[in-house]
């Protein structure tokens, strides 16, 4: 069922990975769409109405949510390279969740990290604080909590697409065991179109994982094998995340700062508690693995 005529979606880092794929989604489902960045945009979109804002600037934020029903939170603030960036997470968190609150917003909807079973990384766990903090506000939030997204702009495929692609070695790290349920781009975004409307009695955080378990030597393994290209890794337990990311830097194109963060938190498996959501608003089969991959590869 698509929206009412006259209700609006704010899309907080509409010009980011997730955010590019998420508006003509929310468009063609029947929805407004008012698109934020930092800085002033000039393209033009049907039904797309673009906002300039800082989400650490509380003065810009009110005029934001004129007119909105439900809110996405799609920013965060590791890429920047900031030692500081979980503080200003937090601080952007609040400062959002207050403002919505005051516009009268419906739902705010926000795209995290999963959970480990032992201690987070910092980049983790600034995701888990976010969530936090919007589940403690006044709006209704749905967090969903996806590990790898499988997509051409994504920093975690980036990395491993870049790996499997460009290295026919490779001196294989003990992290590189850890497992998870990599999802492609399409489930996580039409798992963040239905949560706007999905039943919800109060506040509540979903996995939203793939559909099949892997390592991240699997991983590698089978982009290279859609590829068409081989691939063979040597085991180096020795091989730590902190001195992989140093390699990284010659090898990904990703940012550095960002791919050091995510790499460091690979050192545990990053596995869903269930996968409920995707049985609450009815959607499956989910992409597999390797169409995600193929689909990833060819939209570069």
């Amino acid at each position: 069922m698509g929206a009412e005529a006259t209700e609006q979606a704010l899309v907080t880092g509409a010009s980011g990975f997730i955010g590019r794929a998420l508006v003509p989604a929310l468009l063609a489902k029947g929805y407004g769409v008012v698109a934020t960045s930092r800085r002033p945009v000039t393209r033009s979109q049907p039904g797309v109405e673009w906002r300039t804002c800082d989400l650490l600037q509380a003065t810009s934020l009110q005029p934001l949510f004129e007119g909105v029903s439900v809110a996405y939170f799609l920013v965060h603030s590791m890429g920047g390279g900031d030692a500081n960036y979980r503080e200003l997470e937090r601080r952007s968190a609040h400062a959002f969740a207050d403002a919505a609150a005051r516009a009268g917003v419906r739902r705010i909807v926000y795209l995290g990290g999963p959970a480990p079973a032992g201690t987070p990384s910092e980049h983790l766990q600034s995701r888990l604080e976010v969530g936090e903090i919007l589940r403690a506000a006044p709006v209704p939030v749905v967090e969903l909590r996806a590990s790898m997204v499988v997509g051409h702009g994504s920093a975690s495929w980036q990395i491993v697409r870049d790996l499997a692609m460009r290295l026919p070695v490779m001196l294989l790290p003990k992290w590189l065991g850890s497992r998870t349920r990599p999802v492609a781009l399409d489930d996580v975004v039409h798992g963040l179109v239905a949560a706007a409307s999905v039943p919800l009695q109060h506040s509540e955080w979903f996995d939203v994982p793939g559909p099949e378990i892997l390592n991240g030597k699997q991983i590698l393994e089978r982009i290279a094998a859609v590829a068409g290209r081989h691939f063979l890794a040597i085991d180096v337990p020795l091989l730590t995340p902190q001195l992989s990311a140093l390699w990284l830097r010659l090898v990904t194109r990703t940012n550095f700062a960002l791919a050091r963060e995510l790499v460091v938190g690979l050192e545990e498996d990053l596995l869903p508690r269930d996968e409920r959501y995707w049985s609450l608003i009815r959607h499956a089969p989910l992409i597999s693995f390797d169409d995600a991959v193929r689909r990833a590869l060819a939209n570069e």
